[in-house]
C-alpha cells in the first residue's frame, strides 16, 4: 500500500471518477470494469500511467507507485485466474476479522453478497463455455481476418472483457494482429463503401436491357455504355461478395433430331472448325433448338449465324418441327436486304434430317449456296451455333410465355439485343454488327 494519504478535497475528486468504487484516506477501490479495461489496454501496449490518465486519474494525486502496484497486482491476478481474479474480493469481506460478533442482519447481508458473487462467476463460466464452443466450431475454417471478426463480435455481444489474450490463443492468432484489425476499422469501412458503390454499377450492367450477364459481358457494358473501367477480377470479387449470380448454361435435356434416312445425303465437313476466317457472310452456321413454354407447349427455333461476326442473319420460330422450319429460314436469309453474302458462302449444319433432305439441298443449290456438315455425333464441329443457343436460353425467360405469339415477341426482342447491344469478348469487345462494320471498313 502506498504511504500517500488523500486530503478531503482529493477524496471528493476521486469519488467523482466513475472508475472508483470507493476511496478512503489511504486506499482506493477501483471498479471491476476499469480493471478489465486496464488489462485490455495494457495488453494492447499502453503504459499503466497512460491508461490511468486517459481514464480521469491524476498521477500526482494517487502517486506513480500506487499505479505500478495496482498494475502488477491486476496483471498477476489475471494471469492466474482470468477475469475472476480481477473481481474485488472486498465486496464480501473487509480482509480483517471483526472483534465483535456479527448481527443476524449483517450475516444475511454478507451471505447474499457472497451468493451474488458466486452466481456471477458461474454465469461467466457458462458464457465462456458457450463462447469456446462457438469459436472452436470445427466446421468453420477461419482465416485470420475472419477469426479477428469473430473475436470482436463475441466480446461485443457477450460483454466479456479482458479475454482478448485468451481468445487469440484459443484460435491461434496473434494479439498484435487483432489490435491492428481493430485499428483498421475505418479503412475497412471505407473499402466497404467503395464496394457498395461498385456493386450498384455492376448491377446496372448486370440487368442492362433486361438480360442478366456474366463478368465479361458486365465489363464490356461498363466500358461501352457507362465509360467505367473495372477489371474482371474486381467484378468477380464483387459478384461473389454480394451473391450476384450470372446465368449458368444447362445441358439440353431433349434428344437431337432423328438421324437421316437412307435416301437423305450427308455431305463432307468442308468447314473443319475454321469458324473465324475473317470474312463476313462466308461461313454460315445453322441449327434447330427446342423451346418449351406455357407448361406443356413446345416451340422450335431455327437460326443462321455468321461464324465470323456472330451475327444472327436469319431465324424462324414455329410450333412444328417439319422441314419448313429449315427452308423458311433459308428464304428469310436470302430475302434480307441487310445481309451481304460472300460469293463462296456455304451453310454448315449437323447431320439432322432437315439438312440431309433432298428438298433442302436443292433449295441451297438454287440460291447458289454450298453445304457442309459436322461429323456424325460431334457437336463441337458446330460449336458457335450451339453456344449461341446455350446463352440465349440462359438469358431469355421463354418458359413463362403463355402463347406462341408472346414467345415470338421475346425472341424478336432478344435478337435485336444480341446483334446490336450484346458486347462479346472475342469480337474485340464489340457487338456483332459493330464488328461486322469494323471488318468491312478494314
Amino acid at each position: 500500500m502506498s504511504k500517500i494519504t488523500f486530503s478531503t478535497k482529493e477524496i471528493n475528486t476521486l469519488q467523482k471518477n466513475p472508475n472508483v468504487h470507493r476511496v478512503s484516506e489511504r486506499s482506493i477501490t477501483y471498479t471491476d470494469d476499469f480493471k478489465n479495461r486496464f488489462i485490455d489496454e495494457y495488453q494492447a501496449g499502453k503504459l499503466p500511467r497512460q491508461i490511468f490518465e486517459e481514464n480521469g486519474f491524476n498521477p500526482n494525486i494517487i502517486g506513480i507507485k500506487r499505479i505500478e502496484q495496482s498494475a502488477h497486482r491486476w496483471k498477476k491476478a489475471y494471469e492466474k485466474n482470468g477475469l475472476i481474479g480481477l473481481t474485488d474480493s472486498r465486496k464480501t469481506a473487509s480482509g480483517r476479522p471483526l472483534k465483535r460478533e456479527l448481527t443476524s442482519s449483517e450475516v444475511i447481508e454478507r451471505q447474499k453478497a457472497r451468493i451474488e458473487l458466486l452466481e456471477g462467476q458461474v454465469e461467466l463460466l457458462k458464457k465462456l463455455e458457450t463462447t469456446e464452443r462457438r469459436l472452436l466450431n470445427p466446421s468453420e475454417n477461419l482465416n485470420p481476418n475472419k477469426a479477428y471478426q469473430l473475436i470482436q463480435e463475441t466480446i461485443e455481444q457477450n460483454g466479456i472483457k479482458g479475454m482478448t489474450r485468451y481468445f487469440c490463443n484459443l484460435l491461434e492468432v496473434s494479439r498484435s494482429g487483432y489490435y491492428s484489425y481493430l485499428k483498421a476499422f475505418s479503412v475497412r469501412e471505407a473499402r466497404e463503401k467503395l464496394d457498395l458503390e461498385a456493386k450498384e454499377l455492376i448491377l446496372k450492367a448486370f440487368n442492362r436491357r433486361g438480360y442478366k450477364k456474366g463478368a465479361r459481358s458486365i465489363k464490356m457494358v461498363l466500358e461501352r455504355d457507362f465509360k467505367i473501367v473495372f477489371s474482371r477480377k474486381k467484378i468477380r470479387r464483387i459478384m461473389r461478395k454480394y451473391g450476384i449470380v450470372c446465368p449458368h448454361r444447362n445441358p439440353n435435356p431433349y434428344k437431337r433430331i432423328a438421324k437421316a434416312t437412307k435416301e437423305h445425303q450427308v455431305v463432307p465437313n468442308k468447314l473443319n472448325r475454321e469458324f473465324k476466317q475473317g470474312i463476313p457472310g462466308k461461313v454460315l452456321l445453322t441449327d434447330i433448338t427446342y423451346l418449351p413454354y406455357n407448361g406443356n407447349s413446345m416451340a422450335y427455333l431455327s437460326t443462321i449465324k455468321d461464324a465470323c461476326t456472330n451475327e444472327i442473319l436469319a431465324y424462324h420460330l414455329s410450333d412444328r418441327i417439319t422441314l419448313d422450319i429449315a427452308t423458311r429460314t433459308i428464304h428469310k436469309l436470302m430475302n434480307n436486304k441487310k445481309v451481304t453474302l460472300h460469293e463462296n458462302a456455304f451453310i454448315h449444319s449437323d447431320q439432322g434430317s432437315h439438312y440431309t433432305s433432298p428438298r433442302y439441298q436443292k433449295l441451297l443449290a438454287e440460291y447458289g449456296l454450298d453445304q457442309s456438315m459436322s461429323r456424325r455425333g460431334n457437336c463441337w464441329d458446330n460449336a458457335p451455333q450451339e453456344s449461341f443457343f446455350g446463352h440465349m436460353k440462359d438469358e431469355v425467360d421463354f418458359q413463362s410465355a403463355r402463347t406462341l405469339k408472346e414467345l415470338k415477341s421475346r425472341i424478336d426482342h432478344y435478337m435485336v439485343y444480341y446483334n446490336n447491344y450484346r458486347y462479346q469478348w472475342n469480337l474485340k469487345k464489340m457487338t456483332p454488327i459493330q464488328y461486322r462494320n469494323h471488318l468491312q471498313a478494314a
